[in-house]
């Protein structure tokens, strides 16, 4: 049995991450009179979290495909992730495309380049819906915005995934 300390250095976290998680449900270790222990069971799911964090799960979807004790219940929570996750994916791929495009771009002016111009028409053919239902495209494409991630910054402020 190790302690909450021990479990935060082996993986590299704070102590309070795991205290959040605990509150949270996603973890119940053992206590000794009011200290934490940490069972080997407990360092398995300390891993799980952590893999699926790093795969963007939201700490509701880890709680849930940890709980749920049947396939099918496990799988509407992956195949939900799947989904955001392959919108965000192709929201990044766009943007590199955009990218790439701009350095490969001889203008001084990007607002001259036609490439540029190509992605600024896309857009403008995309926005023709309102704002607030682009916003709300986007909550959903993008997964639990507002929710704290383990070094409790939000996820709409993260501009690297922490990977611990």
């Amino acid at each position: 049995m190790k302690s909450i300390g021990e479990v935060a250095a082996q993986f590299g976290l704070p102590t309070h991450v795991l205290r959040h998680w605990e509150s949270e449900g996603l973890m119940t270790p053992a206590r000794a009179g009011d200290r934490r222990r940490y069972t080997d069971a407990d360092l398995y799911r300390v891993a799980a979290i952590l893999i699926s964090k790093e795969a963007g799960f939201g700490l509701a979807d880890i709680r849930t495909m940890l709980a749920v004790r049947s396939a099918p219940d496990r799988h509407e929570v992956m195949a939900r992730h799947r989904e955001r996750l392959l919108a965000r994916i192709a929201r990044a791929q766009a943007a590199l495309d955009m990218l790439e495009g701009g350095l490969e771009c001889p203008h001084d002016d990007i607002m001259t380049c036609p490439h540029f111009q190509g992605f600024l028409t896309d857009r403008l053919r995309s926005s023709s819906g309102t704002g607030s239902d682009r916003r709300a495209a986007d909550r959903i494409a993008g997964g639990a915005a507002d929710e704290p991630d383990v070094v409790g910054r939000r996820a709409r402020d993260r501009v690297e995934p922490y990977v611990g």
